[in-house]
């Protein structure tokens, strides 16, 4: 895909580029009918998804864009693009049975970070809430997403976690988010819903990832803790596209499991130091890289869905752009580099 020359000097170019869907996208979606729910759209990944889908699917099937929407502009500028916002606070049980019903649903609904300071919350949000998606929405095609999170750490040179392996979440956020998906197996099991689970680590953009999290630490002067010794990254707009096509491959009595990221195992090191290059600022390292990190094999969803159109190498070099001209960032740290599960 060609990436705009503006991208990296104007927020609305650079959504634009992300919500901008390939043709597949339009085509997977056609498999279903009748309006598309999105829940929990108000989040890093909602906004431009739910873009995405609107300018993808035919005017007559609407798109409803579903969250507290505390971001009153997010909310503004979907309206303005033709999204239908919908504001309900997903976590009570009674904001479910006025939702509008669907064709097909794309379930974002997540909680992580103060996940150990206020661990019951977690729980409520990625283990009970999903229960009442999946009540409501019964026989609705969905896509949930889900997490890396749920594999155990790997040997870096293993080639990361394929979906066949073991789950090994570590830490109340894995734990929890393997239930999310644990609930919408049972809906699959029990209602014939179909479903698929998409496990993405880590999408990345200009204002949030782990690039981002990176460049801002160099720019601030901070050291870079490299015992998370490698990572896998993908450019949001692939990953959007590729969630959004895998509503056709959404099946039961057992959900379609996916992982999503790039097919590269990066290492943290290297990462930074491009990124310090790009900047032009000295680095300082801490720590020594552990033989394990966490990794997710991601050559299923390449060979459904092909390699990612932005590569990590585009993706180094816009987010130094970016950051280094003082770029407005989320701040949404993923906190990639912990390893105990702590977040």
């Amino acid at each position: 895909m060609h990436l705009p020359h503006d991208m990296t000097h104007s927020e609305e170019a650079l959504d634009e580029h992300l919500s901008t869907p390939s043709e597949a996208v339009a085509l997977s979606l056609a498999s279903t009918s009748g309006p598309v729910v999105v829940l929990g759209a108000g989040g890093k990944v909602g906004p431009t998804l739910c873009r995405m889908l609107r300018r993808a699917l035919p005017a007559d099937r609407q798109v409803f864009a579903v969250s507290r929407w505390s971001d009153t502009e997010a909310r503004a500028s979907l309206e303005s693009h033709g999204v239908t916002c919908i504001s309900a606070d997903l976590a009570a049980p009674d904001a479910w049975a006025g939702l509008p019903d669907a064709g097909a649903v794309y379930y974002l609904v997540g909680h992580k970070f103060g996940s150990n300071t206020n661990p019951h919350l977690t729980w409520w949000m990625n283990a009970v809430v999903p229960g009442f998606a999946a009540a409501r929405y019964r026989g609705v095609p969905t896509v949930v997403y889900s997490s890396g999170n749920v594999y155990p750490f790997t040997q870096a040179h293993a080639g990361g976690c394929t979906e066949q392996h073991p789950v090994g979440p570590v830490g109340t956020y894995a734990q929890s988010c393997l239930a999310r998906e644990q609930a919408f197996t049972h809906a699959a099991a029990t209602w014939s819903t179909p479903v698929a689970i998409y496990r993405l680590n880590y999408a990345v953009e200009l204002r949030y990832g782990v690039l981002a999290d990176l460049a801002a630490k160099i720019v601030a002067g901070e050291a870079i803790d490299v015992t998370m010794g490698a990572v896998n990254v993908v450019w949001q707009r692939d990953s959007t596209d590729w969630s959004l096509r895998l509503i056709e491959h959404a099946r039961s009595p057992e959900p379609f499991i996916l992982n999503g990221t790039g097919p590269e195992t990066a290492s943290t090191r290297h990462l930074a130091s491009r990124l310090g290059a790009a900047l032009r600022r000295d680095l300082t390292f801490v720590g020594q890289e552990a033989p394990e990190a966490l990794l997710s094999n991601a050559a299923r969803c390449h060979g459904l869905f092909g390699y990612p159109q932005t590569t990590l190498d585009q993706a180094v070099s816009l987010v130094a752009e970016w950051v280094g001209a003082g770029g407005r960032q989320l701040g949404k740290a993923t906190k990639f580099q912990t390893r105990d599960g702590r977040f």
